[in-house]
């Protein structure tokens, strides 16, 4: 049995459903990062996948957004129909 896709990363999934989950809320990253009290630097290289980010902030990001940390890393949650 072969994959037709390539598994992504737990790190790119996190960051792909952040953003998404951000801009479905209309919030944008200074909002969020001063929610989670984080910087608007930090947040925008998690979203880019660019950070390799701790589970404390990812909790914290979670609260921000009033959703379950769990929905953030689940990588069928905010799938996008292709």
């Amino acid at each position: 049995m072969t994959k037709n896709k390539e598994k992504q990363s737990a790190r790119m999934v996190f960051a792909a459903n952040l953003r998404l989950a951000r801009r479905l809320r209309d919030v944008s990253q200074e909002a969020l990062a001063l929610d989670a009290g984080l910087s608007r630097t930090y947040v925008s290289e998690v979203e880019r996948g660019e950070r390799n980010v701790s589970i404390d902030n990812m909790g914290l990001l979670a609260d921000a957004l009033q959703i379950p940390l769990k929905d953030l890393v689940d990588p069928e949650r905010f799938k996008v129909l292709d």
